[in-house]
This record gives C-alpha cells, structure tokens and sequence, in this order.
C-alpha cells in the first residue's frame, strides 16, 4: 500500500526541448495536490512519469509503503497506482458496462464493488449504452467510477472535473474526498482548481 509519493529533483523533456526541471514534492496519505501552468508546460508529462509511462531527463521519483519503507518503483505501480487520462480511452462501440467492467477489473475490482462503483456515479442506467452514445461528462463519471472500483492508492488525474457540470462536479469532490479520508493520495494536472483541500504545485518552462 502506498505511503506517500516522493519526487525529487524531477526534469522532464519532450524531444530536446526541457518542459521543467527541479521539481521536488512530498505527497503523503490523505493529501491532494493539484498542478497548475499554462499549456506545454508538462502538467501531463508529469503524470506520466510518476505512472512509468515516460522517463524522467533527471531526478528520482519514489514511493513508501504505510510504514514509511521504500517501495519498489515497478511493483508500486502495478499494484498501488491508477490514472485517469484527459482522453478515457474507452472503445466506442462496446457498452459502458463492458468498459468498465474491463478497465476496473485490469486494475483489480472485483464485479460488487464495479456495481457499487457504477450506483455510487448515478451510471447503472446507462450501462448498457454503448460507450460512443455517451456524453463527455458521462464518459468522465464512467473513468472515474473505475477509479472508486478499483480503489487503487494513487489516483493520477488529467483534468478531472473539465467535462462536468456543477452537480457532477460536486458528486466528484465527494468521491475524491472520500478517497483521501480513507488514505488513499492525489495529484491531479488542472486548469479548474480542485473541488477539494489540495496543495498546489506550478509546473514550468525553466528560464
């Protein structure tokens, strides 16, 4: 289970262009942070790097379990870490029940706790639509349902709230801040600030 996220000293490229340097942040259990900046200058590339999906230029990004021990990057990852992309990802032509089913169960959710995940969003009359029907916001709260079945550690959040009205946006503050009542971490790339208490971080282009 993990503890905190460590990043220390972090740089970041895109081809042979530096999008920031420098970074350095402790996220603990129970803790929010959200990142800001303007557009390019890494919010995402960021998240993808403490996902593994992208190698850092410099710098060192680790994790502690509960009892403060280092984690194995790789195994923290495949076990603790789950991110929601600003694109879903979900194939259009399949139903929302079979995306979901698929992606929380990639992650571990067992099928009662995909259905609790699906009543808990306001999604279970809509599961059986197929994906491409859906509307932004629906497929948002369908991403984030995967988030709450798998209940993974980490949640890594591209934009979380851009395609949501003001009630789904509240219904999304509850989710994220029942998630870090109950231990779990976040950090989140955002234009719109979090509905929640969250640090920020700025993200930048180095001078």
């Amino acid at each position: 289970m993990i503890g905190a996220l460590t990043v220390q000293d972090l740089a970041v490229a895109r081809g042979e262009r530096t999008l920031f340097r420098d970074l350095s942040f402790t996220l603990a259990a129970g803790e929010a942070a959200q990142l800001t900046g303007a557009n390019g200058a890494g919010k995402t590339s960021l998240l993808r790097a403490v996902a593994g999906l992208l190698r850092p230029a410099a710098g060192e990004i680790a994790f502690q379990g509960r009892d403060d021990a280092a984690l194995e990057p790789t195994a923290a990852r495949g076990r603790g870490v789950q991110m929601l992309a600003h694109q879903e990802g979900f194939r259009g032509g399949r139903t929302a029940r079979a995306e979901l089913g698929f992606q929380a169960g990639w992650f571990g959710a067992e099928p009662a706790a995909i259905a609790a995940a699906a009543r808990r969003l306001d999604l279970t009359p809509l599961l059986d639509l197929e994906v491409r029907v859906l509307s932004a916001g629906q497929r948002r709260r369908l991403a984030l349902a995967a988030l709450v079945a798998a209940r993974r550690p980490l949640w890594l959040m591209d934009e979380p709230l851009a395609p949501l009205d003001a009630r789904r946006r509240a219904q999304a503050a509850e989710v994220m801040a029942e998630h870090l009542a109950q231990g779990g971490l976040i950090l989140a790339a955002v234009h719109d600030p979090l509905p929640i208490p969250a640090r920020t971080l700025t993200v930048g282009q180095p001078a």
